[in-house]
């Protein structure tokens, strides 16, 4: 699945660290997110989306997820 979460932690200037500890996550789960090799749980988008203050569809695109499946 496509995010924006890279374009939105080079604006904010956050590492992937720093957002990993942020949500409770790992910085190998962050990673593995941007990468598009695992798909955040519900809760999980949640929480990055409140972290940057946006709904959760306007950092992943369910689209190209829902085209392809």
């Amino acid at each position: 699945m496509k995010t924006k979460i890279p374009e939105l932690r080079k604006a904010y200037k956050i590492s992937q660290e720093e957002l990993a500890r942020s949500v409770g996550v790992t910085r190998q789960t962050i990673t593995s997110i941007e990468v598009g090799k695992y798909t955040a749980s519900l809760i999980l988008a949640y929480k990055i989306a409140k972290y940057f203050n946006l709904t959760i569809e306007e950092i992943f695109d369910f689209e190209e997820e829902l085209n392809n499946g």
